[in-house]
């Protein structure tokens, strides 16, 4: 019996419908299609697949990125099979136009490119990191429409105003999503962390988790509980908020809050 693995979830990420991790030996997907971009990292072996009439390889450590609405089939390239991982997107992080090139050239030798959708895939399944997912999903798109021809352009002379009207809205209480923040001003996603990373030296996701940590640190001080400092400066849970706080401050919540008595 072939030992076939899947798991698959919805992450809370704008834009994204599904996340598939994969280990297949003998199973082969029909000829079909998918609504969404299939952007695909295999781990180990390879998939053999045809696309639009076009025979096609991915190979383990290279992104393929797959355009929706376009047949498609897959195979393990060998007889040991092969781990893939798999995010599909919208036309909102990849739109419509990169189609063509995604055909001609589906497989995208780019290191750096793997490195980075390889770390998106643990924030995609952490509870809470939904923005953190966002702006490396961005950065992820970014790059892929470059290589794909073209490269995602948003709103021109204003870069410095745009980074500090980002930075007011990500102030806010709830904090929206990039996806959100990119249609108030018609930009797209990776536009924005672009310059807000300029302006501020970091992405948009770490300046929320700093300036929660901040606001954590005022509170525990007060001396109120560890559980509802995490909920209150906008964390999953206390275990979210320890993450973060030894990650920024080296020490956990408890242990810094007890300082005080000292």
């Amino acid at each position: 019996m072939a030992a076939e693995r899947v798991t698959a979830w919805r992450p809370s990420v704008p834009g994204v419908s599904e996340v598939l991790h994969a280990h297949f030996t003998e199973h082969a997907y029909p000829a079909h299609v998918h609504e969404q971009w299939t952007v695909l990292l295999v781990d180990s072996g390879g998939v053999d697949y045809t696309l639009e009439r076009e025979r096609q390889q991915a190979v383990a450590g290279r992104v393929s990125v797959l355009p929706p609405h376009v047949s498609h089939d897959g195979r393990a390239a060998s007889a040991g099979g092969f781990d893939k991982r798999v995010v599909y997107v919208d036309d909102s992080w990849l739109p419509e136009r990169l189609v063509g090139a995604a055909v001609r050239s589906p497989a995208l030798a780019d290191p750096a490119l793997a490195r980075a959708v390889s770390a998106l895939h643990p924030r995609l399944a952490q509870p809470g990191e939904a923005l953190e997912a966002e702006s490396r999903l961005a950065l992820v798109a970014d790059r892929i429409a470059r290589h794909l021809g073209t490269e995602p352009t948003g709103p021109s002379g204003r870069d410095a105003g745009l980074a500090r009207w980002v930075r007011d809205r990500l102030d806010a209480d709830p904090v929206p999503t990039l996806q959100d923040l990119a249609a108030e001003v018609g930009a797209y996603p990776s536009h924005l962390v672009r310059v807000f990373r300029r302006e501020y030296g970091l992405p948009p996701h770490s300046f929320v988790i700093g300036r929660r940590v901040d606001r954590a640190r005022r509170l525990l001080l007060a001396g109120e509980p560890i559980a509802e400092v995490a909920v209150a400066v906008g964390f999953h849970d206390q275990s979210h908020l320890t993450r973060h706080f030894r990650r920024v401050l080296g020490v956990p919540p408890g242990r810094y809050r007890s300082s005080a008595g000292r």
